[in-house]
């Protein structure tokens, strides 16, 4: 075996070891909470912006936080969640709303 192919057979295995190391992000849950006075026209308005809910979708997702006390929005990474439970919330403050918004890992 020539220098050449030798250091291409070690490349190969540098990149396979490199391929099996490699994991899935973990995954997170972003849930809403139901509470007694924040509008359910506004829960919905923050799933559609937010989550990208079709109108029906949505409402659906606000009867059950409504009925059961809490839904699940969305799975989504660590940052991406985390960025939308702030998106909430801060909405939410801006317009005098006490909703609110959590992560828990899937």
């Amino acid at each position: 075996m020539g220098q050449a192919e030798r250091i291409g057979a070690v490349r190969d295995e540098t990149l396979t070891s490199r391929k099996t190391d490699l994991a899935h992000p973990s995954m997170y849950k972003v849930i809403m909470l139901n509470d007694d006075y924040t509008p359910m026209d506004f829960v919905i308005e923050v799933l559609e912006r937010f989550f990208g809910k079709a109108h029906q979708e949505a409402t659906a997702i606000m009867l059950e936080i409504h009925n059961k006390g809490s839904s699940i929005c969305g799975i989504f990474t660590y940052e991406v969640a985390e960025t939308k439970v702030s998106q909430v919330m801060d909405l939410a403050r801006q317009n005098q709303h006490p909703l609110q918004c959590t992560l828990e890992k899937a």
